[in-house]
Order: structure tokens, then sequence, then C-alpha cells
């Protein structure tokens, strides 16, 4: 007999279960976060403070962009503290109304917090509609970074031009970089100028800072930050509108109009600060009519059945009108939410644990927000932990699911006043 020959079959790298064994040891080195996302209204808020009846050392870390600042509690749908159930809320109600905030603010003031958790043991859960803050905080390259980076683009680079016509800034930056310039807000003046000195500065195109491996690698899974468990809270667009426009009336019942009322100014600008949030704008003209209405009470609280009641039809119109533009554009930031979680789900490969809350949005359902909802994110959320061995989660501390007392409480592309 010859010589036996063994032969050994090589298949050119590791096996796809290899790979997702190397990668999840990767991920239990990173701390463990929990992101609740979802559109406006789907009850991100009540699930994340139901999180923590069940899991212990639960702390609400904030990513909406208009709650993150100092007053228009209404306005903003601030959770109130009756409402948090004892739950620490961080980077709620803490920024002035008049500064800019952007992700890369978030992010800074984000990442320590987190840290500070973690190192207390505690689940820190991050819970907001501004997606793009969230991705700005799980991933390690942020894209405004780099022009933050580039010395060319001085304090007095940015100074030269911030007397720069805001229309006209963005026609310029069109004729520049007509690539960079679809990807901004045309009123959005900070980086207007901030790219325009990018460019007089050192002829560099914006754009092409967005592009290279570091670019590529942003926001995606590989890259993260955190081992992030993501939950994806929805429902069904017509449930979502019509408990929007709902929200809406009972946001003008609470008190929406005093407290616009309160920050109103004529000449305003409505791509800064907290007067981007949906809610102050849509009562501009209602609020000019009204101040000019030598009749108007500026000091008692102002109703809206005394508007409704009241003989100025051209009032009473106005008002309505600023209400429906508010249930229109509050339904449009949802549709736009949605069109993001989508692109973060098939475009950058994040495993959004979707939630259908639809039928809990009905008095018919009874309890199936606790069974149903709150009961499948807690079943996914302790599996997800007791794979992550430095988790409290798999401690005795937790019983069954259904022993807890649940609250029962209430890339870089164009967008328009995200909220």
């Amino acid at each position: 007999m010859g010589e036996e020959k063994t032969t050994i079959a090589f298949d050119g790298g590791e096996s796809a279960a290899q790979e997702k064994r190397r990668k999840q040891k990767q991920q239990k080195k990173k701390g463990a976060v929990v992101v609740v996302m979802g559109a406006t209204g789907a009850g991100k808020s009540r699930l994340a403070i139901d999180l923590a009846s069940v899991f212990p050392g639960v702390e609400v870390v904030n990513a909406d962009s208009m709650q993150v600042y100092h007053g228009l509690d209404v306005v903003t749908n601030k959770p109130p503290p009756s409402d948090r159930n004892g739950v620490p809320h961080h980077l709620l109600g803490m920024i002035d109304a008049s500064m800019e905030f952007t992700s890369r603010d978030f992010r800074n003031l984000a990442i320590p917090i987190i840290d500070d958790i973690l190192s207390r043991n505690g689940l820190p859960v991050i819970v907001g509609g501004t997606n793009y803050y969230i991705q700005a905080l799980v991933s390690p390259f942020l894209v405004d970074d780099v022009l933050e980076d580039l010395h060319e683009c001085s304090v007095a680079d940015l100074s030269d031009l911030k007397d720069f016509d805001v229309s006209g800034g963005y026609e310029r930056l069109k004729e520049i970089d007509p690539v960079a310039a679809n990807r901004i807000h045309p009123n959005d003046q900070r980086k207007i100028n901030r790219y325009l000195s990018l460019h007089a500065s050192s002829g560099a195109l914006p754009s092409n800072l967005y592009r290279g491996k570091a670019a590529e690698k942003w926001g995606r899974v590989s890259n993260f930050r955190y081992n992030c468990f993501f939950i994806w809270l929805d429902a069904s667009l017509p449930v979502l509108d019509r408990y929007v426009d709902q929200r809406v009336d009972c946001m003008i019942d609470s008190g929406l109009l005093n407290e616009v009322r309160a920050i109103y100014n004529p000449s305003a600008v409505y791509t800064r600060g907290l007067f981007q949030a949906i809610g102050i704008r849509e009562f501009n003209d209602f609020f000019q009519s009204y101040f000019a209405n030598k009749d108007a009470d500026l000091r008692h609280k102002l109703a809206v059945s005394d508007v409704l009641n009241s003989n100025d039809d051209k009032l009473k119109n106005l008002l309505n009108e600023a209400i429906g533009k508010l249930k229109a554009n509050t339904r449009k930031l949802v549709r736009r939410q949605r069109r993001r979680l989508h692109r973060l789900k098939k475009d950058f490969g994040w495993d959004l644990n979707y939630i259908d809350a639809t039928k809990a949005f009905f008095c018919e359902a009874g309890d199936i927000w606790h069974t149903k909802i709150v009961g499948d994110c807690v079943d996914l959320l302790r599996t997800f932990l007791c794979e992550n061995a430095s988790s409290l989660a798999c401690s005795e501390e937790l019983g069954d699911v259904q022993s807890q007392v649940l609250v029962s409480k209430d890339l870089w592309t164009q967008y328009i006043c995200e909220g």
C-alpha cells in the first residue's frame, strides 16, 4: 500500500459561526447599553421607566434634541417627575434655550454620564427620537469632528462670515460644493459658514471629508463604542397619526399657548436653540395678531376657550391654523424618524429589535402593554444581558417577569428640523 495522504482544506478564513463568536467576545468587553428608539408618540419614555421596574440600576439618558433644553416642558413633551417613578434621568432640561446644541455636544456630555453609570454597575437606557444623536453617540467617528479638527477652519474665519446672508451663503456653497450643500439644511448657518470658511482657507471641498475608511466606519455595528441592545418601538402610521392629534390637543389643554407666548419674539430665528422645536414657529402668525390687538390682556393666562369664544374671527382662524400646522408637522416628523430607523437597519446593519405596539394604543387592548409589549422587551433584554457576563441582569434579584410590578404611567443627509 502506498503512503496515506491527509488532505487539509483551507476555506480562506474563519467560518460564520467563528466570526459570530469572535464578535460576541469583542462586544462583551464593552459596556452594555440599552437604546430605546422610535417615532414620536410610540411610548419610548414609558417603556424605559417600565424596564426600570424590572432591571436594577436603570438610569435614563435623554436623546431628544429638544428635551435637552430648559423650559417649554409642554411643547417638548418632557416626562414630568411624577411619571418618572424615581428613575434617574440625565440630559433632560439642562441646556439654556438660546444655546446651540449639536450632536457633538450631546455625545461629549453623554459619554461621561454613561461611563459613570457603567462604573457603578448600572444599566444606561438611552431614550429619544433624535436618531442622529444616537448614531453620533454609539459610533466613535462623528463627521463634524473632521471639521473641528482642521486648523484651517479658525474662529477668525468663522467670525468673518457670521454676517453672511443665510440664503446667499447656501447658494454660494451650492456653487462650490453641491454635494455638501445637498446634505445640510438650507438654514443651518453654522455649517454653511463652517464649510465656506474651510473652502476659503484650504481650498478643500467639505464633501471630500466624508470619504475614506474613517467615514465608512461611522455608524457601523463593528465600530460601536458600546455593546448596544436596540429596541425599536413602533406602531402603525394611522395609529401614530391619531395619537399625535390627540397628544397635540392635550398639549394645548395643558398650557402650550402660554409657554409659547412667554418666549414669543417676532424676530426669532427658528433654526437656533429651542426655537427649532415643533410647536413654536407654527404659532408665529397667531401671536403676531394677538400682540397687535390692543385688547389683549397680557397679565392673565391665555386660554384657548377665550380665543375660540371671542368675536375676533381672524384670531380664531389663526389659532385653528396653527394647531393644524402643529399636528401636520408632527406627523411629518414621525415619518422622517421611521425612515431613518429603516435606514439604520438596512444600510448600517443595526440589529433593531422591532416591537409593534399598535394594539396597545386601543382601549380594548386592556393590559396588553404590560403583558405583551413590556414583557417581550424584558425577555429579549434579559437574554442579551445574560450573554454579557458583567451584567447585573443574571443576578438572583430578577424574578419572573410576570411577578414584577410594572409602571402603568402613562448619515449625513438633509432633513428639516427633526425636533
